[in-house]
């Protein structure tokens, strides 16, 4: 773990998000050095807080952090987790490829993963 962040209302945990180290596979997927990247690695917005700006509050600050230390975040998602999959594209994350994975989805798929980079201003 690089960075974490909760977001919270009182007593209330509303999200959360970490900051890791990224897999060598979801460096080759983005096509960047993994020495240049960190990933999303634990990232959740409670059920109740949903479509509030959570999310992309704990996104936007993943990325300044990141990009103030000179790094790209990235992330994989489920295929099935369309409503995730809507949040990073509305917020301009770029899709870079899909993977299978080890594992079974509990509606009984193999889990498809997504892989996205986030926007960036003048990285590459």
């Amino acid at each position: 773990m690089l960075d974490a962040w909760v977001a919270v209302d009182g007593s209330a945990v509303l999200g959360h998000l970490v900051l890791a180290r990224p897999g060598e596979a979801l460096a080759i997927a983005v096509g960047l050095p993994s020495q240049r990247l960190v990933s999303v690695a634990r990232f959740f917005v409670s059920a109740g807080t949903r479509r509030r700006g959570v999310a992309a509050r704990l996104l936007d600050k993943a990325i300044e952090v990141a990009a103030a230390d000179g790094l790209r975040p990235v992330l994989e998602v489920e295929a099935g987790a369309i409503a995730a999959i809507n949040l990073y594209e509305r917020a301009g994350w770029r899709y870079v490829g899909s993977s299978v994975a080890d594992w079974i989805t509990a509606d009984g798929r193999v889990a498809q993963m997504r892989s996205y980079v986030a926007p960036s201003g003048d990285q590459t």
